[in-house]
């Protein structure tokens, strides 16, 4: 007698599993190998994955209220993406042109743009605009495949706007189908009205952003921006210490602008990440190592600033680092929703594997976060987030580029996004 279950998803080339091997990210040489089924089929009820076999066996052992057909497709978990920023009002592509005409990163901040012109204009938004644009914006996050996010506040630095901020992605995360792991970044570059005195600006993000951030359960992290031009390593030793303090999470991002030893920050902090590192030392790496402090890397952002170098990635795997891969989303230097489109260019410039990318887009990624259940993977037990790809096997998301091949979204077991037709409804809270 067959086993009734809730949904059979079929006719696959390929089931992902990113499976087995334990818990925890995969590292190594074990990230080369993303555990595939050929022609599999995934039984999921109650939310969870309940196997994942080769499709006739599934056929003979379950029976489901629905069934969905792969077509011949790819069938891989839900990406997870573990950097975002997604809360702000206006976009910044006049910077991408200012850097296409010879400007600086740091030139663009020192003039008062970048972080400080979205600060401005979030500050002047209506609460419900910004919330409006935050529903789209993960619309567009499902749309692309990613089921699971990090998002930072970081555009308000005043307690106020900190604050509004991670409201508006604890309402987000409770209403919109991708799940949301928060961080507050009140410590992304000091607040404007406080650069005569820094040490001020330091003092109330420790002393009061912070610890509300904590008290209030809004932020999970909390994370800060270590590097040339933000906070000295003095300055987020600080923050990283008072986060510690407050019971939260640390992540940095580190090292992206020049080598200042953010990295080795990190590692000495306990922090669960260290983002960016594009200009990370041999010591940063060696000191993450034995720490257990995850590398998240973000090629769309080296593709946007125009860098000539790119984080060190193939030195973090034989380190034995658990590497992980994000969007970094964001108004000014990584507008991209994709984490598809990120593994095509880690693929193409830091020099992964197909298969390590995507394992750092999935099961790493989703190891560095603080949501309930296993993610990023599809085996018994494990939150049924599922997409179906248009493309006969996952080598194709390093060879063809510039398209989106998904064509369904599975969340939590239930279909919530189709190529044909958009959302089609939300998981259920």
């Amino acid at each position: 007698m067959k086993e009734t279950v809730d949904l059979i998803v079929t006719d696959a080339a390929e089931v992902v599993t990113l499976g087995g091997r334990g818990d925890g990210p995969l590292t190594g040489s074990a990230m080369d190998d993303p555990a595939v089924v050929v022609g599999g089929a995934v039984a999921v009820r109650d939310g969870k994955v309940v196997a994942v076999e080769a499709a006739g066996a599934i056929a003979a052992a379950y029976e489901a209220e629905q069934v969905l057909s792969a077509r011949g497709g790819t069938v891989l978990p839900g990406l997870v993406d573990p950097h975002t920023h997604p809360v702000f009002d206006a976009t910044r592509e006049g910077e991408f042109d200012q850097r296409a005409r010879g400007a600086t990163y740091l030139d663009i901040t020192a003039a008062g743009g970048g972080i400080f012109s979205s600060v401005r204009s979030l500050r002047a938004a209506p609460r419900e605009r910004l919330a409006s644009r935050l529903r789209s914006r993960l619309d567009r996050f499902l749309a692309c495949g990613t089921t699971t996010i990090e998002a930072k506040s970081g555009y308000g630095l005043d307690p106020a706007s900190e604050r509004m901020s991670l409201e508006l992605i604890a309402e987000a995360h409770a209403s919109h189908p991708v799940d949301i792991d928060p961080t507050c970044l009140a410590a992304h570059q000091i607040a404007p009205e406080f650069k005569q005195d820094r040490g001020a600006y330091v003092a109330l993000v420790c002393e009061q952003i912070l610890p509300e951030a904590a008290r209030s359960g809004l932020a999970r992290s909390a994370d800060v921006f270590c590097d040339q031009g933000a906070y000295t390593v003095d300055e987020a030793r600080r923050v990283l210490q008072a986060a510690q303090d407050c019971g939260l999470e640390r992540r940095v991002h580190a090292d992206e602008l020049a080598s200042v030893g953010a990295a080795e920050l990190a590692a000495e902090m306990g922090a669960q990440t260290a983002d960016h590192l594009v200009k990370v030392s041999d010591a940063g790496i060696e000191a993450m190592a034995a720490s257990g402090t995850a590398p998240v890397l973000l090629p769309a952002t080296c593709f946007s600033l125009r860098l000539r170098e790119y984080a060190p990635a193939r030195r973090m795997i034989e380190a034995g680092l658990p590497l992980a891969l994000a969007t970094d989303f964001n108004p000014g230097t990584s507008y991209t929703f994709s984490m598809i489109e990120v593994i095509s260019l880690a693929c193409g410039l830091l020099d992964l594997t197909v298969s390590e990318a995507l394992v750092a887009a999935t099961r790493n990624a989703a190891a560095t976060l603080g949501l309930p259940g296993v993610r990023g993977r599809l085996e018994p037990g494990a939150v049924a987030d599922l997409i179906v790809l248009d493309v006969p096997n996952h080598l194709f998301l390093g060879y063809q580029v510039g398209w989106n091949p998904v064509t369904e979204v599975v969340k939590d077991g239930h279909l919530v996004w189709r190529r044909e037709t958009g959302a089609v409804g939300a998981s259920p809270t």
